[in-house]
């Protein structure tokens, strides 16, 4: 191993500024504290594409400046927020307070009275509502791609609270719990699916209207299964 290489694998979190391209224990332990935070990112010790977009939707949660660059003190604040945290409760959410909403930009802000599960999906669902639109999209073991289709956009988000392995239209007819949630709904049938979150719609069919999958507006449901995360 060469002797940066070497240097590199030694570093603790918060000894160094990581960016896009950098490598480590350091960075392993940031991928490890993203996950915890409830922005599952792949363990590898590589600060790739897919880590520093969860690193910028942990930035945008925690209300810091959102460059995708985890700071000295960045690292503090992600240290304390993750040992702070208490496991989540695995029982049922509280009934919704309010709805997100969308932003300028197209991202979508959690309301604060929704679970952290919730807020999970739409910071999961925010790195990629302004992707393009590609067929079949979406739908490999590690998610990441440079387009998603409807269901590979929902697996996206899903992965915030665990999903495995992205589901297609069929799969997610069969997803969580039968029946609309109190935060979380999924609706699909052989063609088609979408889900809505704290009051929005993400869906793939706005995207062209208004560049981003998150939409206020609802649509019919008229032929789909609605499907629900469990306690969600």
């Amino acid at each position: 191993m060469p002797v940066a290489d070497a240097a590199a694998a030694k570093q603790t979190f918060g000894s160094r500024e990581l960016s896009k391209g950098m490598q480590g224990r350091d960075v392993r332990v940031l991928q490890d504290f993203l996950t915890r935070a409830g922005l599952a990112t792949p363990v590898d010790g590589r600060y790739g594409p897919g880590t520093a977009r969860r690193v910028r939707s942990w930035e945008r949660r925690s209300k810091l400046k959102v460059d995708g660059r985890i700071s000295r003190r960045d690292a503090k604040v992600l240290r304390g927020a993750v040992e702070s945290s208490a496991p989540a409760a695995p029982v049922a959410a509280p009934a919704p307070a309010g709805k997100a909403t969308v932003g300028p930009d197209g991202l979508a802000t959690a309301p604060a009275s929704a679970p952290p599960q919730v807020k999970a999906i739409i910071d999961a669902a925010n790195e990629i509502a302004t992707k393009p639109y590609r067929y079949g999209g979406g739908h490999g073991d590690d998610f990441e791609d440079s387009g998603y289709d409807c269901s590979g956009s929902m697996s996206y988000a899903l992965r915030g609270i665990g999903l495995k392995r992205p589901l297609d239209s069929t799969g997610f007819m069969r997803f969580g719990d039968a029946g609309k949630g109190q935060w979380v709904t999924t609706y699909a049938h052989g063609g088609h699916s979408f889900m809505v979150v704290a009051g929005l719609r993400f869906d793939t069919s706005g995207r062209k209207d208004a560049g981003t999958r998150w939409q206020a507006k609802m649509r019919s449901s008229s032929g789909y299964t609605a499907r629900h995360p469990k306690g969600l």
